[in-house]
């Protein structure tokens, strides 16, 4: 607890110096607000539930577009992992596609899908796959050779194999790998909607900045910025329940 208080003390007293500073500045601007009027405008986004109703539309873009991507890494992951050729065979065409800015497929997104979720979800999916599918090969070629025999000598099914030996010796890893995924998630699905998508979050940025709003665009970043750390803190505590310290030291080194 005390450390918690010693890493919140430095931001606490910048906001302190800025709204002290903007009060007595008598602060105009397009882009700025002191920070009383930011958490006032935040209140008033609550209060009306349009910053509810944002936050709903981008958590469901980001969310379903992490589930898709997601299923789509973790099985090609296993897949290389298992099967060197494969891998090997595979490797130029994923390096190829993975640098690809996932914002980049906006213009065929929008042709395909247009506008709304189906867009938004497709693009997500997109920069989802890959650290998915790359930490998951990794945990599969990290898995003990031993086990792999037992499975052999057990002449377990491929299924079988995937099912009872891979995944459960690989499932720290992989959870560690969508909770990267889940962080990468939610800033696509927000840059798609300040880029070109009329709902969530990223949409109410835009109408916020072209309406001359400092203290409510503020507001919502302030706001995305609260989402994106609960998100990741609610899954590191998930991942210390699930796999104890060991998890968590794996994930550091």
């Amino acid at each position: 607890m005390a450390d918690r208080g010693k890493a919140l003390a430095l931001p606490v007293t910048l906001l302190l110096v800025f709204e002290i500073w903007a009060r007595s500045a008598h602060l105009h601007s397009d882009s700025l607000a002191p920070p009383s009027a930011v958490l006032a405008a935040l209140w008033s986004a609550f209060a009306d539930g349009a910053i509810l109703t944002a936050t709903r539309d981008t958590l469901m873009s980001a969310f379903a577009g992490l589930f898709l991507g997601g299923s789509i890494g973790l099985a090609l992951g296993i897949l290389l992992g298992l099967l060197q050729p494969v891998d090997r065979l595979m490797e130029v065409t994923i390096e190829a596609i993975r640098p690809i800015p996932s914002i980049a497929l906006l213009p065929i997104a929008l042709i395909a899908l247009g506008f709304g979720y189906r867009m938004e979800i497709a693009i997500v999916s997109f920069a989802c796959i890959w650290p998915v599918l790359i930490l998951a090969r990794a945990a599969v070629r990290e898995i003990e050779p031993r086990l792999m025999e037992v499975a052999r000598a057990l002449k377990l099914s491929p299924a079988d194999r995937v099912r009872k030996i891979v995944i459960p010796a690989a499932l720290p890893r992989i959870f560690v790998a969508f909770r990267l995924a889940a962080g990468i998630a939610l800033i696509v699905a927000v840059t798609v909607e300040i880029a070109i998508n009329p709902i969530g979050l990223g949409a109410a940025i835009m109408a916020a900045q072209q309406g001359l709003q400092a203290d409510l665009m503020l507001a919502y970043l302030i706001w995305i910025g609260l989402i994106g750390f609960g998100l990741n803190a609610g899954l590191n505590l998930m991942q210390g329940r699930l796999f104890g310290r060991a998890a968590l030291v794996r994930d550091r080194t």
